[in-house]
């Protein structure tokens, strides 16, 4: 149970930095992006979870 609410959220997380950088992810298979787009999604997450690591330090 608890792995398919990590996965939702992953999900989540991944379409909201998708659409952050301006990449139009489907729910499903999206391997009709670019290398690029697909690099910028994934680096958006990162950026986003350092960034909400950082802080939690700085609490």
């Amino acid at each position: 149970m608890a792995n398919k609410k990590a996965k939702s959220n992953l999900e989540q997380f991944k379409m909201e930095a998708a659409n952050e950088v301006g990449v139009n992810l489907k729910n499903g298979y999206n391997g009709d992006l670019t290398s690029k787009q697909a690099g910028s999604v994934g680096g958006q997450m990162v950026k986003k979870m350092v960034e909400s690591y950082e802080n939690k330090l700085g609490k």
